[in-house]
């Protein structure tokens, strides 16, 4: 099991995060995540990023988004971005999305690539989980609402 306090470090959540474009805030988030991490090269996970958003939507619905790739890297790492003002993401409903979830995990961890988009998923499914995750009042609230989240539906 994904421990998600590991791959969501506190420095790489953000509240309120204003982006002019979807990939504006991949951008920024791909800046997030390898800030931390030595191991990946921003410009590559954008890369990265936007190449599987053109082989299918990542996105949920109701406002959610989970943009995730596989590239050479040490371990998985991720960034909980909350928009100020939601984005076009063509999300299949046709809601803006404001909630993203970015994930990049190694190459060879398919299936620990499942395991956490799956987790991912059923706590996002919840309206109850989205309505506190939008309210959360900062970056520290935002990844602390997540983690119980993920924890709650991995129980």
């Amino acid at each position: 099991m994904t421990d998600f306090h590991e791959l969501l470090l506190p420095s790489c959540t953000r509240a309120g995060h204003r982006a002019a474009s979807k990939k504006a805030a991949l951008e920024r988030a791909s800046e997030i995540i390898a800030g931390d991490r030595p191991d990946l090269e921003p410009r590559r996970l954008l890369e990265g990023l936007l190449a599987r958003e053109r082989l299918g939507n990542t996105c949920l619905g109701d406002g959610v988004a989970i943009p995730h790739c596989r590239m050479p890297c040490v371990r998985p790492a991720a960034a909980l971005l909350r928009l100020a003002v939601p984005l076009d993401f063509d999300a299949p409903d046709g809601l803006p999305v404001d909630l993203l979830f970015v994930l990049v995990v190694p190459d060879d961890e398919a299936r620990r690539h499942l395991e956490i988009l799956g987790a991912l998923a059923q706590a996002f499914d919840l309206p109850a989980n989205r309505k506190m995750l939008r309210r959360a009042e900062d970056d520290a609230e935002l990844r602390e609402t997540l983690l119980r989240m993920v924890g709650r539906a991995a129980a």
